[in-house]
């Protein structure tokens, strides 16, 4: 088995959920777009809540399906961009100055990096490390709202940044299980991050739009306002608390209410007929029994409008004033329930949609639908960093995009006092 990933030609993402472990191996084809060459995933065990709780499960799960998607392809993943999340994650917006250097007031790409290092330069516990420091926009000489100045001239350069921090302890189990399972971290990424370069577009992010990726264990809620990411957050809910819902609801094991949840739930109860019926396996011997299907929407609906209004709740604390021109865009797993974007709908009062990923090729139909979002955003948000420009210019873009991401990697698994 080959590997052709050191120079970009192969990206690979992993997924690190709380249902599913996903990784996809993707390359270049000859029109420029990304092809999905290999996908492997199953079933999660060691996480909970974004956030890994059996080391030698995830291990395992990791390697397993890193092989699978290996196998496909045909190459070696050789290091992968994985996703996290989990209630740990936090973020703030913060800004920074400095003087330009000596280039006859010519900004240059080095004072963009060093504004970028000023803004970012923010206090932080100790355990507690910077996952991303995001660029937000640019001031040169106090003439604001410049997306690059690289080029301008001028004496002073300011940025506004979107800072990114997570719990040490999760970031180095997350590096420690890749590794332990013979596969390199290119990097850790946020992960509504991630899904956004799978399902919005760049006119939904330059009028104001609202991510919200309904996972297992977590909602992760991201908020794009002229291009960029301006707000970030996440919730401790997800669509194993509507699935645990109904299963108390309707009294029956779990895995029959996932199922249930998947065939027949729905989170508005608007247009559901009263004489329309589920029946519903019960459990340590207990009879089946038949139940409407108004009360399993009942369960559903008032688990996900509780979701939504939290999701309201974050961005009109995190960002007062917001004008999301382009509405809401719900994607993930939990996205997926009947009736979703309506009642997302009603609790915004604005549009929704549901953002299924696009912009891959050879995307199958295992793999093409909402809950892959964050596993295919991963590998087009590696695409977009490993290769800008032709020949050595992008060998050496790569090579110190790495050299910092190792340094990295090492301060996060270094075990702090």
């Amino acid at each position: 088995m080959s590997s052709n990933c050191e120079h970009g030609a192969v990206v690979a993402g992993l997924d690190l959920g709380t249902t599913k472990i996903c990784a996809i191996i993707a390359e270049r084809s000859d029109n420029g777009k990304l092809r999905i060459i290999g996908t492997g995933q199953r079933p999660s065990e060691g996480l909970r809540r974004g956030v890994i709780v059996d080391a030698e499960q995830t291990v395992k799960a990791i390697d397993e399906v890193v092989r699978q998607a290996e196998l496909m392809a045909g190459v070696e993943a050789g290091a992968v961009y994985a996703g996290i999340a989990g209630e740990h994650i936090a973020s703030l917006n913060s800004s920074g100055m400095v003087a330009v250097g000596d280039n006859g007031g010519r900004i240059a790409a080095l004072d963009r990096e060093r504004v970028l290092d000023a803004a970012g330069a923010v206090k932080v516990p100790l355990d507690r490390e910077v996952l991303h420091i995001l660029p937000q926009e640019f001031a040169v000489d106090g003439k604001r709202g410049i997306p690059d100045p690289v080029g301008m001239y001028g004496v002073r350069l300011e940025a506004n940044v979107h800072v990114v921090t997570g719990a040490v302890t999760a970031v180095q189990n997350i590096c420690r299980s890749i590794l332990r399972a013979g596969v390199d971290v290119r990097d850790i990424v946020l992960e509504p991050l991630a899904s956004s370069y799978a399902v919005l577009s760049e006119d939904e992010k330059q009028m104001g739009v609202c991510l919200i990726d309904i996972g297992g264990g977590t909602t992760d809620v991201a908020v794009f306002a002229k291009g960029e990411l301006r707000y970030s957050g996440i919730i401790g809910l997800g669509g194993q608390n509507v699935t645990n819902d109904v299963g108390i609801g309707l009294r029956t094991s779990w895995a029959e209410a996932e199922r249930i949840k998947c065939a027949h739930g729905s989170a508005v109860t608007d247009g559901i007929a009263a004489a329309e019926n589920v029946a519903v396996p019960g459990i340590a011997g207990r009879s089946a029994q038949t139940m409407p299907r108004r009360d399993l929407a009942d369960i559903v609906e008032a688990r996900m409008e509780e979701l939504f209004a939290l999701a309201r709740q974050q961005v009109l604390a995190g960002m007062p004033g917001a004008v999301l021109g382009a509405g809401i865009v719900l994607t993930g797993g939990g996205a997926q329930v009947e009736g979703a974007a309506a009642l997302a709908e009603r609790v915004f009062d604005a549009p929704v949609r549901l953002g299924a990923p696009v912009g891959l090729e050879g995307m199958v139909d295992g793999i093409a639908g909402l809950p892959y979002a964050t596993a295919l955003g991963l590998v087009m948000y590696g695409a977009g960093q490993q290769a800008d420009k032709p020949g050595a210019v992008a060998r050496e873009m790569v090579e110190d995009r790495f050299d910092s991401v190792v340094g990295r990697m090492k301060r996060w698994l270094q075990t702090r006092g």
